[in-house]
């Protein structure tokens, strides 16, 4: 339970054809980590990426028009390279047949476009006396054009064009932007120069329509009509390539190119056999943290294959599992915000389980706050798990309420079992700071049963027993004098076994400096938990501010909602301080005792971006 749990080397044999549902049944128990393995045959892995390569290039061209891929498949007992190459040739096959109506398609949309931005403009310059019939036929040297520009952009505009700006609504599908509209007239010359400014703006242009009439109704009622007739090719063009979709069955080769390539991607080390040189089986490797689930998952996939559990390859770096009780699970973030300890590391959560809600509580230590906190956890528990914290430390800051006498800021509702925190501030201050004590002690003895597991107890018992014993000897030397005697033995027996250990006198002192450093570290370390102290009377003093506002504000009505907006206040600046205080206390001061970040966090096998019928 203090200790992570190695994952368990598997190895399955799978017949080529079965490789893919034995996978995904792998994902879906959820206990298995694939793992690349030497014997990846390069060649098909090779091939797999050459086919996926020009899925991608179809995709650039094609995956506007293509239906969503299907998210239901059924099992497939093929090998992933096959899907893909046979997808491949029905994504092929459809494009041939819809590169046609695609291209009229574009160019449908593109006249639209056109039509979009002279209906603007005609609406834009409804009012004004130019003749539109005039411009659009305009020669002797002279062009009129239409540009679009993203709202707020410039562009340098020739000396010999002439503009009329105006700002209107996003005219692009789907875009928000507002944008700017510029009908320009001038030299052919200076309009490209300026359709290059503008295409370089991100900007876009449209030649000015040659059957515009003199009047902007006029216009405005042809530009209609055109663009119901092509609005209406536009979809028949689409339910054409729809149909060709359906024809071809489009979204089944797009869902089978995905779950290929999550089979490829997720799958490591398939070794997948190659029929044209007899090898007719595939190879799956990885680690599992559950080899019966393994098992059960593998027989009902009906995949054939054989399942072992021989010891890992030789050098083969297990992934670890933290393995704690249902109510230490949420403390495991501790752990996690580090990093994964070794196999023959500790793993502290069950610890944490009790130290964390502790000096929680200690600084929040007020019935009314807490219950709201362990209500705010519940509540919020599955859409932010991290927030589960809440309901031990909420818990523990009403049980400190009951033990300070605080209930919603107010301490003259239930009698304190111990002290108001104001009146006796020392007591307040030193108690954790003998807690802290006690959990850096356990820190050290947790580095001890470590030494144990790695086999270097001996290396412990000369360079960390000194230390936890001067550290046990100063602090009983503050209440007796007989603790600094225990002092004198713990740096005695450093100086004696570093000399031993170096055949050297010299080692004895190196050892006793070292001794030293590390007593006074320790020692700093203990008082930071003053802190613990400090936050708690911090939480008094703002709660007897609230209080004092309150009765300052005469009536009942103004009384109650300014104890509401104070107790929401510390609610809202001490939940966060307390947390941020506490995560500190355990990263910097508690684990720095003993917890070095060494293993590998075991990461299950992602499920395919389909789900598998399994009749």
């Amino acid at each position: 339970m203090i200790r992570p749990e190695p994952a368990r080397w598997f190895e399955i044999v799978v017949a080529r054809e079965d490789a893919f549902i034995a996978l995904e049944a792998l994902a879906a128990a959820g206990c298995v980590e694939i793992e690349w393995h030497a014997a990846q045959d390069a060649q098909t892995a090779t091939a797999i990426g050459e086919l996926l390569k020009d899925f991608s290039a179809l995709a650039q061209r094609y995956r506007p028009y293509w239906p969503p891929a299907a998210t239901q498949l059924a099992a497939d007992r093929r090998a992933p390279a096959d899907v893909i190459a046979a997808a491949l040739a029905t994504l092929r096959a459809w494009a041939a047949a819809a590169e046609e109506p695609i291209a009229a398609l574009q160019r449908c949309e593109a006249r639209l476009a056109e039509l979009a931005l002279a209906e603007a403009a005609l609406r834009e310059l409804a009012n004004s006396r130019i003749d539109f019939a005039a411009l659009a036929q305009a020669k002797n040297g002279v062009v009129a054009s239409l540009f679009a520009l993203p709202a707020g952009v410039e562009v340098e505009i020739p000396d010999d064009v002439l503009v009329r700006a105006a700002d209107v609504p996003p005219l692009r599908q789907g875009s928000a932007q507002a944008e700017r509209l510029l009908l320009a007239v001038g030299p052919p010359e200076s309009i490209e120069a300026m359709a290059r400014a503008v295409a370089e703006a991100n900007g876009r242009r449209a030649r000015f329509p040659d059957w515009l009439q003199p009047t902007a109704e006029a216009n405005l009622a042809q530009v209609e009509q055109l663009r119901a007739q092509e609005a209406a090719a536009a979809a028949r063009l689409r339910e054409r390539i729809e149909s060709l979709s359906a024809q071809h069955d489009v979204a089944r080769a797009l869902g089978d190119i995905a779950r290929a390539t999550w089979c490829f991607e997720h799958g490591g080390a398939i070794a997948l056999g190659d029929p044209a040189r007899g090898r007719i089986f595939a190879r799956i490797t990885g680690w599992t943290v559950d080899h019966a689930r393994l098992i059960a998952a593998i027989e009902a996939s009906g995949a054939r294959a054989i399942v072992s559990f021989p010891p890992p390859p030789r050098g083969a770096r297990p992934p670890l599992v933290l393995r704690n009780p249902w109510w230490a699970r949420p403390f495991e973030v501790f752990t996690r915000l580090v990093g994964m300890p070794s196999a023959t590391g500790t793993d502290p959560s069950v610890l944490l389980a009790f130290v964390v809600p502790l000096m929680f509580g200690y600084m929040f230590g007020d019935v009314g706050q807490g219950l709201v906190l362990v209500a705010v956890g519940y509540a919020l528990r599955d859409r932010l798990p991290v927030l589960r914290l809440l309901i031990p430390g909420g818990v523990a800051a009403t049980a400190f309420g009951f033990v300070f006498g605080s209930v919603f800021c107010l301490e003259h509702v239930i009698e304190p079992l111990w002290l108001l925190p104001l009146e006796a501030p020392l007591r307040v201050l030193l108690v954790p700071v003998a807690g802290g004590a006690v959990l850096l002690a356990l820190g050290m003895l947790l580095g001890l049963v470590e030494s144990v597991w790695q086999r270097q107890l001996t290396q412990w018992m000369r360079e960390d027993l000194p230390v936890l014993i001067v550290y046990a000897g100063v602090l009983a030397g503050i209440l007796h004098p007989a603790g600094w005697a225990l002092a004198a033995l713990g740096a005695t027996w450093s100086m004696v076994a570093a000399a031993a250990h170096g055949r050297r006198i010299g080692a004895a002192f190196a050892a006793l400096g070292e001794l030293a450093e590390r007593t006074l570290q320790i020692l700093i370390n203990t008082l930071s938990f003053a802190r613990v102290g400090a936050f708690a009377l911090a939480h008094a003093g703002l709660a007897s501010a609230v209080v004092a506002l309150a009765e300052a504000a005469g009536n009942v009505v103004a009384q109650a909602i300014v104890l509401v907006l104070g107790n929401a206040l510390i609610l809202a600046i001490e939940g966060l301080v307390v947390s941020i205080q506490t995560t500190r206390l355990v990263l910097f001061e508690f684990f720095t005792r003993f917890f070095r970040a060494q293993g590998r966090e075991f990461r299950p096998l992602a499920p395919p971006p389909v789900t598998i019928a399994t009749h």
